[in-house]
């Protein structure tokens, strides 16, 4: 593979012009340009991109650390994102990490290498002060509340979420209520563990489960609630995926809904629509868009998204 040097003596002009031609310089003649393509083919010539980002300053490519590419949550903040980043000219780069704290520093240190001109975090185990610290590498944007940070953020508030679910239940005299999370000391989990004790008066750690995220920890979930003597006759629950695994497992122990036990689930996923299922809509894919237009700003901003409870069945 030839350089700009072999592809200027094959087409018999300066170094200069064949360096304004591959990267369309428009004041370069068409026969001249032509001559340049045509030796850039014959040497099978790629640009080093390593070369023209530096020049550029700029990667036009965006980083995204997410926990789990699969899953439908952090797929529609992805689908947010991925549609906006297109209509701007950019490429993403993703990053899957299972929270892994060394997979989100390897991540955050592409910032620093300038491998990518700037990161979207949809969810972390980082701490945020470490987060804070790579700022000065490029922007962040964190998919979560952060209104005194130096880093820009978009949010549902999950405390305010999770109290509309709570008060919910309980404006129609229940009561006994248990919910799920994904990682108890997660800070989702943690908003929720707070809503609920200032909503009830008492707290029963007993009916908190955790390792909420598919359709399968539903049924686990479903069949550890199912075997407690003193159980809750409603829950309130992670996602609708962990949602209707719990509901069809209910139903396939011959519990009904939600006479036996009312449910709440969370993001308004078409399945929760098929099963009937109560749900709060959050609008992850407009949270998605919004990261992506904010990781080009400037300016440090934030934006609280608002959210629905949509009422079927299930309670």
């Amino acid at each position: 593979m030839g350089n700009i040097h072999d592809i200027a003596r094959i087409a018999g002009v300066s170094a200069a012009t064949v360096s304004r031609a591959l990267n369309g310089h428009p004041y370069v003649s068409d026969d001249k340009r032509a001559a340049v393509l045509k030796a850039a083919e014959q040497l099978h010539y790629e640009k080093n991109i390593n070369a023209v980002h530096l020049a550029k300053g700029k990667t036009d490519t965006i980083g995204v650390i997410l926990p789990f590419v699969s899953h439908p949550y952090f797929g529609f903040i992805l689908g947010g994102i991925a549609a906006e980043a297109e209509r701007q000219g950019y490429k993403l780069l993703i990053v899957q990490t299972n929270y892994d704290i060394l997979q989100e520093i390897d991540a955050l240190n592409m910032l620093k290498l300038k491998q990518v001109d700037g990161l979207i975090i949809t969810s972390r185990e980082c701490p945020i002060e470490l987060i804070e610290d790579y700022s000065e590498y490029g922007r962040i944007v964190l998919c979560e509340a952060l209104a005194h940070s130096r880093l820009s953020s978009v949010f549902v508030d999950q405390f305010k979420a999770f109290q509309t679910a709570l008060s919910f239940f309980t404006q129609r005299g229940i009561s006994r209520i248990g919910y799920t999370v994904l990682r108890a000391e997660g800070k989702s989990s943690l908003a929720r563990k707070k809503a609920y004790e200032e909503q009830l008066s008492r707290f029963h750690p007993e009916w908190v489960f955790d390792r909420a995220l598919t359709i399968e920890d539903g049924t686990r979930i479903a069949g550890e609630w199912a075997a407690m003597t003193d159980r809750p006759n409603a829950m309130v629950i992670t996602n609708d995926f962990v949602a209707a695994g719990f509901l069809l497992e209910c139903r396939r122990l011959c519990f009904a809904i939600p006479e036996d036990v009312a449910i709440i689930g969370f993001d308004n996923h078409p399945l929760s629509g098929a099963l009937d299922i109560t749900t709060v809509e959050l609008p992850l894919h407009e949270l998605g868009t919004i990261a992506f237009q904010q990781v080009l700003l400037k300016d440090v901003t934030h934006h609280e998204l608002p959210f629905r409870l949509i009422h079927r069945n299930s309670v």
